[in-house]
């Protein structure tokens, strides 16, 4: 079995890394209500954990409120536990399935402690492109050592993860500068 050198796929691992590195940002608190602050928590929910988007829906009916509206009744207080015990900072109040958080003024310290967890998701994005990178240099390298492909072919398709590699990591440095500027708006 012949192995190939396919640049969309390391170009596609890498989205994947900045993907994730999205979801990282979107959990992070800013101090307005956004329904992807609690995507982190997880329930305990018949016998599993689960994510809370599968046992309730989230809605932000004002600028610093979330609303959690819980489906099954008996979730309730394991929601509301769960949401209690993260380190988002928020205290629950339940009335009937709907339990609401409202989302305190952050202070100067906690907005800096936010953009602090903001540039390590952001370091831990980097070294996922770069283990990608990596793993494309390696492949270009066996090629060429197994008469694959041409010296020439490897030089310029190395060029071309590094451009690849340049360009998302840009990228994650971007979203960072925009999601620190978001959190440290007051």
């Amino acid at each position: 079995m012949a192995t190939t050198f396919d640049l969309a796929d390391v170009k596609r691992r890498m989205q994947g890394a900045i993907n994730a590195f999205k979801n990282d940002l979107a959990s992070l608190r800013t101090g307005r209500a956004s329904p992807n602050l609690l995507d982190p928590i997880q329930i305990d929910a018949y016998g599993a954990m689960m994510p809370i988007s599968q046992v309730a829906t989230v809605n932000v009916p004002e600028p610093r409120l979330l609303s959690v509206q819980v489906w099954d009744r008996g979730m309730v207080a394991a929601v509301e536990k769960a949401i209690r015990e993260s380190d988002l900072g928020l205290n629950p109040q339940t009335e009937g399935q709907v339990i609401r958080l409202r989302i305190p003024e952050m202070n100067e310290q906690r907005r800096k402690e936010m953009v602090k967890v903001g540039h390590k998701y952001a370091e831990e994005a980097k070294v996922a492109v770069r283990h990608v990178r990596r793993d494309g240099l390696d492949l270009l390298k066996k090629l060429e050592k197994d008469s694959a492909i041409s010296e020439d072919d490897g030089k310029r398709h190395a060029d071309q993860v590094q451009k690849a590699t340049d360009q998302f990591v840009a990228e994650v440095d971007t979203l960072l500068a925009a999601k620190e500027k978001e959190i440290m708006h007051v």
